[in-house]
């Protein structure tokens, strides 16, 4: 996967009572991520992928599983363009 195919962004807790708190004892926004990826991964390659970024999640800011929401969305190569290029245009080798 290229280091553009994701992008994540904070969504503040649920039902206004705090899912988690800072050492400040303040609210926290908890995470969705949006990721854009080609398509064309599996069921199954997309479930292994939200498992992962849900512990990495987990594990590096604190928050429950139940609060990290992940948005995956399906690109055709001819939407999606870098450096000028379309990807569905044939590349140099």
């Amino acid at each position: 996967m290229r280091g553009r195919e994701c992008a994540a962004s904070p969504q503040e807790g649920r039902g206004g009572a705090a899912d988690s708190e800072n050492n400040t004892g303040r609210e926290t926004a908890m995470p969705t991520f949006h990721v854009e990826m080609f398509e064309g991964r599996t069921v199954e390659q997309k479930r292994a992928f939200v498992k992962a970024v849900t512990e990495a999640a987990v594990n590096t800011i604190g928050c429950k599983p139940e609060s990290v929401d992940i948005i995956i969305t399906d690109v055709k190569p001819e939407n999606w363009a870098t450096a000028g290029k379309l990807w569905s245009d044939p590349r140099p080798e």
